[in-house]
């Protein structure tokens, strides 16, 4: 299970309707609890990488980035939880794709943009031995 406040879910659909017809992508900073659920603090947008021919459908977040985001986080004194991307005209599902590059234990915020207006969205967890995401629980906050 993953928590979050409205506002984050709200950050993660504006990026989305702002990035769209392209995927849009980011991080989610937070804190593992001990009950093995995630606790979302922040947000952290990066821009897409990938090549203008291929944003539609793929997100890429350079290694540098991505340092410079755990970096980011470890000076909060956060984690990072996983990323979130969205799927233009497409729904909120992970792709073989999402699959092949996914990590254990990191959450996947999916949000399904349709003609610029996001329409659906939901968190995704890697099975450990990493042969398909199962769907995880968003548990809202204020």
């Amino acid at each position: 299970m993953i928590r979050v406040f409205e506002q984050h879910l709200d950050e993660i659909s504006r990026h989305g309707e702002r990035d769209y017809p392209h995927e849009c992508c980011g991080l989610l900073l937070g804190r593992f609890a001990g009950d093995g659920g995630k606790h979302l603090v922040e947000t952290y947008p990066i821009s897409n990488a990938r090549e203008e021919a291929a944003r539609h459908h793929r997100s890429l977040i350079l290694p540098e980035e991505l340092m410079r985001g755990e970096r980011y986080a470890r000076e909060k004194g956060l984690d990072v939880l996983g990323n979130y991307h969205s799927h233009p005209d497409h729904p909120a599902v992970p792709s073989q794709y999402d699959l092949e590059h996914a990590w254990p234990t990191w959450s996947y915020i999916i949000v399904s943009v349709r003609a610029g207006e996001s329409a659906d969205l939901r968190s995704w967890e890697m099975q450990p031995d990493r042969s398909r995401f199962d769907e995880e629980e968003i548990e809202r906050g204020a």
